[in-house]
């Protein structure tokens, strides 16, 4: 039997999480984040140092006790509160599996529910705008060439941010049937076509930058080191504000480097194309995940409604007169 805290969550973060899970290394700061910041809680509100915790020492009203911190304290969403609870359950699922003797304690906290919220507003680009966005990296530039190559494969392949810095050259293939393989959360890779505008971009850019390792980043920095999240978000908020000073009726929403994905996402929906395959195109485990798209896009709610209208065969049954009769019989009725 053994109740020692800080035993568990080195076994949990040095072997589980990156070996029997896989997770990613965005996931695995993220968790290391929780636990940063819950011990810190304990020491503080609890006065019990980091070296002397024990598994006895984490009830149910003390994780309480941390999440209402982060929300009222460190001025957390709900969803970032959410996303806290979610790595404590997972460390907590690890023990109770573990560590028979902790079964009851760990299950009282994974009994404490996320809390509800609102459903995301999924930020996009209509076609419109994303066409104009193409236009205006400037191609006279080498610099520029990069960035249009970055914008327009974010878009075309639905990657996320994390995909595209991790992409190498090796990954890249522009024969016949062009493709690129992203490699994903979990250690899973897709591969995802590609269209002739786009590889034609990306030709002219693998050329002036003379790429040929297929070991090499796809896309580096000035210091031809490899991306940061952080560098495409400049990337992008360059040519945003670029193109609200030409056209102010343009990007009226906060665009992230996420936002290139869900409007492919959502574009994919536009056009028809079944839920299943843009689940795999995206690379998500369930479609559940992609029917948020689904439900956040109007159109695709606009269509499925005159669908279903259509299908009903809805039509006036109901004469003006009928309709003066019905009137009557309800004033007089109630």
């Amino acid at each position: 039997m053994n109740r020692d805290f800080a035993l568990h969550v080195t076994k949990y973060f040095s072997e589980y999480l990156p070996r029997h899970r896989g997770v990613s290394e965005n996931t695995l700061c993220s968790y290391r984040d929780t636990f940063v910041q819950m011990i810190k809680y304990m020491e503080g509100k609890h006065r019990i140092s980091c070296r002397k915790l024990s598994m006895d020492d984490f009830t149910s009203n003390r994780i309480f006790g941390f999440l209402d911190y982060l929300e009222n304290e460190r001025s957390v969403s709900p969803s970032t509160r959410n996303q806290r609870l979610a790595a404590i359950h997972s460390f907590f699922k690890y023990v109770q599996k573990n560590e028979p003797s902790c079964f009851s304690l760990c299950a009282d906290i994974l009994a404490i529910e996320f809390k509800n919220t609102p459903d995301p507003v999924i930020g996009y680009l209509k076609i419109e705008e994303l066409q104009f966005l193409f236009t205006l990296p400037d191609v006279g530039t080498r610099r520029e060439i990069r960035d249009l190559a970055i914008l327009t494969t974010l878009y075309e392949t639905g990657a996320r941010v994390q995909e595209l810095i991790d992409l190498r050259f090796g990954d890249v293939s522009l024969a016949s049937f062009p493709t690129v393989v992203l490699n994903g959360k979990g250690g899973k890779s897709r591969t995802v076509p590609i269209g002739s505008d786009v590889v034609s971009i990306l030709r002219r850019y693998i050329n002036e930058y003379a790429i040929s390792i297929p070991e090499q980043y796809l896309f580096t920095n000035s210091q031809k080191t490899k991306l940061t999240r952080v560098g495409i978000q400049y990337i992008i908020d360059k040519y945003i504000m670029r193109g609200r000073v030409l056209q102010p009726t343009m990007f009226n929403q906060k665009i992230t480097n996420h936002s290139l994905r869900h409007s492919k996402s959502m574009h994919l929906l536009e056009a028809g194309v079944n839920l299943l395959y843009i689940r795999d195109f995206l690379g998500h485990s369930s479609v559940t995940t992609t029917e948020v798209y689904a439900k956040a896009n109007p159109e695709i709610k606009r269509k499925i409604i005159e669908q279903h209208g259509v299908k009903l065969g809805i039509q006036d049954k109901y004469s003006n007169a009928k309709k003066d009769e019905l009137l009557d019989w309800l004033k007089m009725s109630f």
